[in-house]
C-alpha cells in the first residue's frame, strides 16, 4: 500500500472493534481510536458476507484508493478500521471517497 501503514495484527483491530468510535455509512463502517505510535494506521476487512474472492479483493482495492486520496488531510495518530458492506462491492471509489471523508470528518479527523 505504498507509505501507508497498515494493522496488521489481531489485537489492533479487536482494540478498534471493542474501543473505538464506529461511524456507519451505506458502504463502510469505520472504527476509529487513538493510537500511541507514531502515525495513523489502517486496516480494511472485508467479510465473505459481501461476496466472492473477486468481490472482496475488488471492495479493499477502492477503500485503499479513496484513503489514499484522504490520508494527506488527516493528522494525528489514530488506529482506523474500515469495513465493508455489501454495497462496496459495485461502488465506484469516487463515492466511497465522499463517505469516507464524511464519516472521518464527524470522526473529527479531517477539517
Amino acid at each position: 500500500m505504498g507509505d501507508i501503514t497498515t494493522l496488521n495484527q489481531n489485537k489492533d483491530f479487536n482494540r478498534a472493534y471493542s474501543k473505538g468510535r464506529s461511524y456507519v455509512c451505506h458502504a463502510l463502517v469505520v472504527y476509529i481510536i487513538k493510537n500511541y505510535k507514531k502515525g495513523t494506521r489502517i486496516g480494511i476487512t472485508t467479510s465473505k458476507k459481501i461476496g466472492n474472492a473477486v468481490e472482496r479483493n475488488r471492495a479493499r482495492r477502492v477503500i485503499k484508493e479513496a484513503y489514499r486520496q484522504i490520508a494527506p488531510k488527516i493528522s494525528g495518530n489514530f488506529d482506523i478500521v474500515f469495513v465493508a458492506r455489501r454495497p462496496a462491492t459495485n461502488t465506484l471509489s469516487t463515492k466511497i471517497m465522499e463517505q469516507m471523508l464524511k464519516q472521518l470528518k464527524l470522526a473529527g479527523l479531517v477539517s
